[in-house]
């Protein structure tokens, strides 16, 4: 029988989430093992925004410096009504405000850390807790087997560790969103603003990564029915649906996708996980905790799903290294107390995490639900709910996760 291999620290996922929590890690000096299910490290949705908060942690990463070349700083953000014609400013809560290519994040994450660190084609099946030690113990499809002294899943919406915790599943909002990404290569003449025009049944959002790419999406609303609940995969039917669905827009919208990057499109149903199942969830069961998606998934009105989850790898690296870091390398403290130091550092975590990513789901569901058909009364109640618990639109990004 094939003897597990031992690990101190294990993270399930190779994302923005997982490579930055090891990087957190790292950068107080402790080990760590990132399981990566793909055969490379990849970004699915080609863009990520990055508000004030999540360049705040990316500074503690040591990491924001390169990637603040990389995209120029949003400077305004403004909404367009299709039928009407109307705009108005959207604000973007000052402080700091770019776009990044999701590749270029995960690919200054993964370059910053250890040789050896990430493991490729690791894909996670079951977890259990091993009934001598407590330890978590993780079952690959390769068929072997890795313990754990911690257990951290960053493995995304469908996360094998969430299962383990016993965590309900995300629910779907009725909205689907395609993202891609369009160069020009003479330049394009957007500037350095956010605009975003909405229709009756989908929203079209533009922002410039630089000065010759630009990420766009397509937000729209699920019509139930006649296949109306199937996400095309291929990325030039992808393209051809959406341009029937946008043709009444903009000339320079129809144009804009009509030129995009085939490689770089995608489509996916819109998830989040409620904001109830947040605040009552229980994400440690012994060594083992989630981050990321796997914890919050949340739609995207807000651009604060990878900063979140960026937050939450400075807390939990934060929270683990006051705990573990004078006896990292001593075997002279009897296990179980260790295994409660962990214990003590995760519940931590998870109480400073807590509110914040209430907050902010709640923000995102109301968001998500006035985009969606969701009604005249559902509408009207949460319209109310938004201008009494958010009347300050952006004070989620003045958020300080605290330094690593």
């Amino acid at each position: 029988m094939e003897v597990a291999e031992e690990i101190e620290i294990a993270i399930v996922g190779g994302g923005i989430c997982g490579l930055a929590t090891a990087l957190a890690l790292h950068r107080k000096g402790l080990r760590s093992v990132v399981l990566e299910r793909s055969e490379s490290l990849r970004a699915t949705g080609a863009g990520i925004t990055i508000r004030t908060n999540g360049w705040r942690a990316l500074d503690e990463l040591g990491v924001a410096s390169k990637l603040r070349q990389t995209a120029m700083p949003l400077q305004g953000a403004r909404d367009i009504c299709l039928n009407s014609g109307k705009q108005r400013e959207i604000p973007l809560g000052g402080g700091e405000t770019r776009c990044l290519k999701r590749m270029d994040l995960i690919t200054a994450l993964a370059e910053s850390l250890p040789r050896g660190t990430i493991r490729l084609g690791c894909q996670a099946l079951s977890v259990r807790l091993d009934s001598s030690t407590s330890s978590p113990s993780l079952h690959l499809q390769n068929g072997s087997s890795i313990k754990a002294k911690v257990l951290i899943g960053c493995d995304g919406t469908n996360s094998v560790v969430a299962d383990f915790l016993d965590l309900n599943p995300s629910k779907l909002f009725s909205l689907s969103e395609v993202r891609g990404f369009t160069m020009y290569p003479s330049g394009h003449n957007f500037g350095n603003h956010f605009v975003q025009v909405k229709g009756d049944k989908c929203t079209v959002g533009r922002i410039p990564i630089h000065n010759k790419l630009v990420y766009w999406f397509v937000t729209q609303k699920v019509m139930y029915g006649r296949g109306g609940l199937e996400v095309p995969k291929d990325p030039e039917l992808i393209r051809q649906l959406t341009l029937e669905a946008i043709k009444d827009f903009p000339s320079e919208m129809i144009d804009m996708i009509s030129k995009s990057d085939t490689e770089s499109l995608s489509n996916t149903r819109l998830r989040y996980r409620s904001p109830w199942d947040i605040l009552v969830g229980n994400f440690r069961k012994g060594s083992v905790t989630v981050a990321g998606d796997a914890m919050h998934t949340m739609g995207p009105f807000l651009g604060q799903g990878g900063s979140a989850g960026i937050e939450d790898s400075i807390v939990i690296a934060r929270c683990l290294a006051q705990k573990l870091a004078e006896n990292y390398d001593k075997k002279s403290r009897a296990r179980h107390i260790m295994m409660m130091k962990v214990e003590e550092a995760l519940d931590k975590y998870v109480k400073e995490r807590r509110m914040r990513l209430v907050l902010l789901s709640t923000q995102t569901y109301l968001a998500g639900l006035l985009q969606q058909d969701s009604g005249l009364i559902v509408k009207f109640v949460c319209i109310i709910l938004m201008t009494a618990l958010f009347s300050d639109m952006t004070r989620h990004t003045r958020y300080d996760c605290g330094c690593l």
